[in-house]
C-alpha cells in the first residue's frame, strides 16, 4: 500500500516562518502606502475648499468673510467662517483631514483628532448634529473692519488681515490647513510648541495650532492662488500669514521634537 503524504511539522514551521516574515516586510510598505492615500484624500478635500473660498469671494464683490468689531467672540467657535460658507458646500465631512476623524472627545489626541462644536448661541452647527473638523483656516484672510476699542488684540492687529484674494504673492498666503482647532491667526515670531501636541493657550502664540505631526513632519494646506501641497512644519515660519510677516526673519529656536526636521 501507497503511504499517504502530508507536510511534516517541521515543513508546516517553515511555511508559518516564510509567511511571517514577508508579512513583517510587507506591512511597513502598507502602512506607508495608506498614509500617503489619506494624504493625497486630505490634498484633494483642501482643493475643494479652494473651490468654497473662491465662489464666496465671487459672490461678495472679492472679499473673504467678514469679521468685524462687533462679533469678535464668534472668533472662538470659527462661526465667522464656518456660518457664511456653509451655503458653499454640502458635506459636512469635507472638514475633516481623512488622517483625523475621530473627536477629542471620544478620545483621540493631537495630531490625530477632530476638534467639535456645540454652540447653540452663535447658531453654529450643521443640519446633523454638532459641527465637526480638522482643518482650520487662515484667520487673517478674514476681511476685518476697523475695530473700536472693545478689544485690544483686535484694534492692534486689523490691518494685518488679507480681506481679499487680489493681493500680490498669493501662492505664499495660507487658506486652509490641517490644524488642530477650528482656526488661528499665526504670525512669524510666534514661538513653536515646545513638545508634540502642545496645546496653544494665548492669543500670541497660535501658529501652534498648525505645528502638529499629522503628515510625516508635516500638514497639507491650500493657497490664495489655489494651489495645495504639504507644507513642513518648519516651513510655518516661512509663510505670509498676515501683511507683517517677515519671510527673511531668523528661524525660532527649535526644540528637540523638531530639530531633526527638515530645514527651509
Amino acid at each position: 500500500m501507497t503511504a499517504k503524504k502530508a507536510f511534516t511539522l517541521v515543513e508546516l514551521l517553515v511555511v508559518i516562518a516564510i509567511i511571517a516574515l514577508l508579512m513583517s516586510i510587507l506591512m511597513p510598505a502598507l502602512t506607508r502606502v495608506r498614509k500617503q492615500a489619506r494624504s493625497a484624500l486630505c490634498q484633494t478635500k483642501l482643493k475643494q475648499w479652494c473651490v468654497v473660498f473662491s465662489m464666496y469671494t465671487n459672490d461678495n464683490h472679492g472679499y473673504t468673510p467678514g469679521l468685524g468689531a462687533g462679533d469678535w467672540t464668534m472668533t472662538g467657535t470659527g462661526g465667522w467662517w464656518m456660518n457664511p460658507l456653509r451655503p458653499y458646500y454640502m458635506d459636512p465631512d469635507l472638514k475633516l483631514c481623512p488622517s483625523a476623524t475621530k473627536p477629542y472627545t471620544e478620545g483621540a489626541r493631537i495630531p490625530f483628532g477632530a476638534w467639535t462644536i456645540e454652540d447653540y448661541f452663535y447658531n453654529i452647527w450643521d443640519v446633523d448634529g454638532p459641527v465637526y473638523g480638522s482643518y482650520g483656516p487662515n484667520g487673517w484672510i478674514a476681511n476685518a473692519v476697523e475695530a473700536d476699542q472693545s478689544f485690544d488684540w483686535f484694534v492692534e492687529s486689523w490691518k494685518l488681515h488679507w480681506r481679499s484674494f487680489n493681493v500680490k504673492n498669493a501662492g505664499q498666503i495660507p487658506i486652509m490647513l490641517d490644524c488642530y482647532t477650528v482656526d488661528g491667526w499665526p504670525h512669524y515670531t510666534n514661538e513653536p510648541p515646545q513638545y508634540e501636541g502642545q496645546i496653544e493657550d494665548t492669543m500670541t502664540e497660535e501658529i501652534k495650532r498648525f505645528c502638529i505631526n499629522r503628515h510625516d513632519a508635516a500638514i497639507n494646506g491650500s493657497f490664495m492662488d489655489c494651489s495645495v501641497r504639504k507644507i513642513g512644519l518648519k516651513e510655518l515660519w516661512k509663510l505670509k500669514w498676515n501683511r507683517k510677516c517677515d519671510l527673511a526673519a531668523d528661524d525660532p529656536i527649535w526644540p528637540d521634537w523638531m530639530i531633526q526636521f527638515k530645514d527651509y
